[in-house]
């Protein structure tokens, strides 16, 4: 069958009904013939029917899930800035849930220049959004954690003697980082040129998201490491406590500290069931192995995002109201009159 035939899918090589081949083992995606119903090969190319992989409307569906979470989020922590101003708290900064916010965009975005515009650079612009998001996402997921482990073991000195400056500086490494490695793609570090070089996600090479994967494990090492440290901290405090007031469920501190390392284990166990089986799968695997398996890791990746706004509106008193006002029009008088604190993360 002629290449024009074909129309490249979101995410994987240009076999638009490779998706249902689940087979054993790996395959040859460039030998695989549109199955059971190919189209009628006596049209031209703009008359033929528009083929649409369903994991692309699942993916598409999750990313407006995602952008209207996150959205809400932003809007309602823009509105309510915290009575605490850490660097990146869970979520009193928007930081997070403003990348998220992106990578559900990029995720429409990309549906929609795949199946409509179907222009390769519109394709590349999109998948270096989602890469940069998603990069980012990880980033603040770091930051929130160094953060609470500074505010920790610093715990005297760390919120007078943080500056804006420092802050700042933060935001920038952060996003000019995700930044840079959103724009791989784009400046030529793809495999458009070269379809051996793809990776199980298209258009990105086998060594960029190589990078990509080695990086997250190295990130995520780092992550539980300070959560370790954090949680020999927390402990060390919650015996002085009790050693000192003899009442330790009654202290308020260990009460506030105890929310946010949860807050915190909830998180970050999330992330890694969400992101480790397609951070291992994108490893040993290549644009040969059947597309299903991609589909089947990288959907659930998504759901990160989707669940790290329901951490915040069963946590944070604001985003609870808002939810409530959305949902249901109203407040309920126990979210309404809830002593707000600092551990509403």
């Amino acid at each position: 069958m002629s290449e024009e035939l074909r129309v490249n899918p979101g995410w994987l090589t240009p076999d638009p009904t490779a998706w249902a081949s689940g087979g054993g083992g790996p395959m040859d995606n460039s030998s695989s013939s549109l199955g059971s119903f190919p189209p009628d090969v006596s049209l031209p190319p703009s008359q033929l029917p528009l083929l649409v992989n369903p994991w692309d409307i699942v993916l598409c569906s999750s990313g407006t899930l995602i952008a209207c979470e996150n959205a809400l989020v932003v809007l309602v922590i823009w509105q309510n800035p915290p009575p605490r101003a850490p660097l990146f708290p869970l979520p009193g900064s928007p930081v997070l849930a403003l990348a998220d916010l992106l990578a559900g965009l990029g995720l429409v975005l990309h549906f929609t220049c795949a199946y409509l515009l179907r222009s390769d650079s519109a394709q590349l612009l999109t998948v270096g959004l989602v890469v940069a998001s998603f990069s980012a996402s990880v980033f603040s997921l770091l930051a929130i954690t160094i953060d609470r482990y500074l505010s920790l073991y610093y715990a005297l000195t760390y919120n007078s003697e943080r500056t804006a400056a420092f802050t700042y500086t933060m935001l920038v490494l952060l996003w000019g980082l995700s930044l840079c490695l959103g724009l791989l793609p784009v400046t030529g570090v793809n495999c458009l040129a070269e379809e051996a070089t793809c990776s199980v996600v298209r258009p990105l090479t086998k060594n960029n998201i190589a990078v990509l994967s080695v990086s997250f494990l190295l990130l995520f090492g780092l992550m539980l490491q300070l959560y370790v440290q954090i949680c020999k901290i927390v402990m060390r405090h919650a015996h002085q406590i009790a050693l000192q007031h003899h009442f330790l469920a009654a202290t308020p501190h260990y009460v506030t500290t105890r929310k946010g390392v949860s807050t915190l284990a909830i998180i970050l166990g999330t992330f890694a069931a969400c992101w480790m089986p397609f951070t291992v799968y994108s490893l040993i695997a290549d644009y040969t192995y059947p597309p299903l398996y991609t589909y089947a890791t990288l959907v659930p990746a998504t759901y990160n995002s989707v669940i790290n706004p329901l951490i915040y509106a069963f946590r944070n008193q604001e985003i609870q109201k808002a939810l409530w006002l959305v949902c249901c029009g109203c407040v309920p008088a126990s979210v309404a009159h809830r002593a707000r604190t600092p551990s509403d993360v």
